[in-house]
């Protein structure tokens, strides 16, 4: 504690007041007329019972209000230490990204980043705490906060080689939550190559929290050259090897025009291998017509030479599966011959002849083992025999799927077959009075696997379409006026696809529209499953084991998934449980999913990461702040010469100085007027 104006404390003589007031003030009698002293008798009367002292409170309050007055007078301050650089949350980021896996000078940034943060703990004061982070495709804790040195450099040398794509937002995130529950002063130190497309797309999503500081360590030279495998489209099923086609797309990120080599491996075989020009910063595309795979699944890629800093990312994986054709059961009345003829040419023209048509009436069907077919469609099909709908709501239910088209059958049923949606009055567009006698497709949900291909339906013409109440079923597609034109109802681990017109050029002109053989591709291959082993995955990606819907019944069948490595990453508990998964690295995974299928999966690294463009200056600096310049450790002498700050008291003084004068008053006011009854 100490006094900003301690002349002032000579004041403190004044204590000597009250004494005064209570002890030495002058005793005063008050005359009394009598007639006659001749009775009185002469005395000598003693002082000392007036110079005792009286009113004790009263003489406490006065003096402890003299004495808080001159303390108040001499500005009293309360010494405290100020906060170091040592008593901060040390937080040391280090980023294991795809892109740390580039090499300057030789050395991958990775193996750079580790060594400058486990020089910046050899230099932390000892009783510092710190905590160790890795950034990849999420932000990722490694210790608790502890001052052990050798507890966070074995968390630093820990770190591995990652394939994720870094997010300076994750970091940004999790950093925000971190604030929550740690209110002391934090210092971030970031080791990175600061890549440019780690940034989000909204900046505010990367700014810090007020108690965090952040430094940027800079790994790696810059904008290293670079050229990469960044697409590849490839069937992901096929029948005949020969009309199969992969097309590849070879792209340069700071590079200068050259000529590359590309080749196309499978299960670790090159069976063909050409030469690309690609052109300076630009992108150039090769392909391969044929591919010889043998039956079952095939691991398959397309490598780019060698020749760059990053060779990482020289190759681009993906899955192929041959097999014979997969049968799809068409039901339709005896009378329609339209719909199966449309229906089946679409099918054989796209899909690359993957599936067979097999056709078939209502009453043939009751013998039917749907689980021998790769999905059944139902078209245009006024009554479905009870026997035949409950077996295939059941092999919905274990991971079947059907395609209901409704045609112009809605009219005589109230309720859809294995679909369950209600129908009301059906739309007779051809019917309108004064109108064009027919409606146009509506919004449409590109993003569902059925309909990669919506804007082929801007010119198609819709005569008739059923009036479906959709009820939880995702709505894919609407015509025109907003009714529901395709429907999509999960059940179970299986899908029923409800097409609300029909297959013929009756209640519409789509199947003589080039967009009906690539909606009939679409539905084929999204029915009967092939999108989930279609085109490869990114690292971190998820793919989903189970329905969440159908949790309980679902648990009864066990998933299973080997990682690239070979090993399996679910427990017991999970396989039953589980209802998706993150595929964290690249190569390839083998899932068996809740269903009953089985599928490769390719796992690719993120395309983002092979552009090293780091970050501009000015962003950087406008990130970091103030504090973008390392702070320069604190030694022990730091520590015994920290600054003293100070709280002033003076304020609080003066609150009790104001409340000691009342009481006096109040104290001095009782006895005064006991003083005056005695007289």
């Amino acid at each position: 504690m100490g006094f900003l104006a301690p002349w002032f404390l000579a004041g403190l003589a004044a204590l000597g007041l009250p004494v005064y007031v209570h002890l030495l003030r002058k005793q005063t009698t008050v005359p009394r007329p009598v007639s006659s002293l001749m009775f009185f008798e002469q005395g000598t009367q003693s002082s000392i019972r007036h110079r005792r002292l009286r009113y004790w409170l009263l003489f406490a309050l006065r003096t402890l209000l003299l004495l808080l007055l001159v303390l108040a007078f001499a500005q009293p301050f309360f010494r405290h230490k100020t906060v170091l650089a040592s008593d901060k949350l040390l937080l040391v980021a280090v980023d294991d990204s795809f892109s740390m896996n580039a090499k300057d000078g030789g050395t991958l940034r990775l193996d750079e980043a580790k060594r400058q943060a486990l020089d910046l703990l050899a230099h932390k004061p000892g009783g510092q705490k710190a905590q160790v982070i890795a950034l990849g495709g999420q932000m990722r804790v490694l210790t608790q906060p502890v001052a052990d040195t050798r507890v966070l450099r074995a968390a630093v040398e820990g770190i591995t080689p990652g394939e994720g794509h870094g997010s300076f937002g994750e970091l940004g995130r999790g950093m925000r939550a971190m604030a929550e529950t740690v209110h002391t002063p934090m210092e971030l130190d970031l080791f990175s190559d600061m890549q440019e497309s780690n940034m989000p797309g909204n900046f505010a999503d990367m700014v810090m929290p007020g108690n965090v500081s952040l430094v940027l360590h800079h790994i790696g030279s810059g904008a290293a050259p670079n050229w990469t495998v960044e697409s590849v489209q490839a069937p992901g099923q096929l029948v005949d090897t020969k009309k199969a086609r992969v097309i590849a797309v070879v792209a340069g990120h700071g590079t200068p025009a050259a000529s590359r080599t590309v080749s196309l491996v499978v299960n670790g075989k090159v069976l063909a291998t050409k030469k690309v020009d690609i052109p300076a910063d630009g992108r150039a595309t090769v392909a391969f017509d044929g591919l010889d795979v043998p039956y079952g699944e095939s691991r398959c890629s397309v490598r780019l030479d060698g020749g760059d800093a990053f060779p990482g990312d020289d190759a681009e994986n993906f899955a192929v599966k041959r097999a014979d054709p997969e049968r799809v059961l068409f039901v339709h009345q005896s009378s329609d011959n339209r719909s199966p003829l449309y229906f089946g040419t679409g099918l054989g023209a796209a899909a690359q002849a993957s599936f067979v048509l097999q056709t078939i009436t209502p009453e043939q069907a009751t013998e039917i083992d749907p689980t021998k077919y790769a999905f059944v469609v139902l078209s245009d099909v006024p009554a479905v025999p009870s026997v035949l709908e409950n077996v295939l709501i059941r092999n919905v239910e274990a991971g079947g799927s059907v395609l209901v088209a409704e045609g112009m059958s809605a009219a005589h049923r109230e309720h859809v077959p294995v679909f369950g949606g209600a129908v009301g009055d059906g739309h007779f567009y051809a019917r309108g009075a004064g109108g064009a006698g027919y409606v146009t497709a509506g919004p449409m949900d590109s993003s569902h696997p059925a309909l990669k291909d919506a804007n082929g339906w801007q010119g198609v013409k819709f005569f008739y379409a059923s009036a479906v109440d959709p009820g939880s079923a995702r709505v894919a597609a609407r015509l025109a006026d907003g009714t529901p034109l395709l429907m999509d109802r999960q059940m179970g681990e299986g899908h029923v696809l409800l097409f609300a017109s029909g297959f013929d050029n009756a209640t519409n002109d789509l199947p003589l529209n080039p967009a009906f053989v690539a909606f009939v591709d679409e539905v084929s291959r999204y029915l009967a499953g092939a999108e989930r082993m279609g085109g490869p995955r990114a690292v971190d990606s998820y793919v989903q084991l189970r329905n969440p819907v159908n949790v309980a019944a679902a648990s009864k069948t066990s998933v299973d998934v080997i990682a690239p490595d070979g090993s399996r990453p679910l427990s017991l508990k999970e396989a039953a449980t589980a209802q998706s998964f993150q595929l964290s690295r690249a190569g390839f995974y083998q899932v068996r999913f809740a269903n009953g299928r089985d599928a490769l999966l390719a796992v690719n690294a993120d395309p983002r990461e092979s552009d090293l463009r780091p970050m501009a200056d000015d962003t950087l600096k406008l990130w970091a702040g103030a504090t973008a310049q390392p702070e320069t450790p604190a030694t022990e002498q730091d520590q015994q010469q920290a600054q003293q700050g100070g709280s002033h008291l003076w304020w609080w003084i003066m609150l009790l100085a104001a409340i000691t004068a009342v009481a006096e008053t109040a104290v001095a006011s009782g006895y005064l007027g006991t003083e005056r009854e005695a007289i």
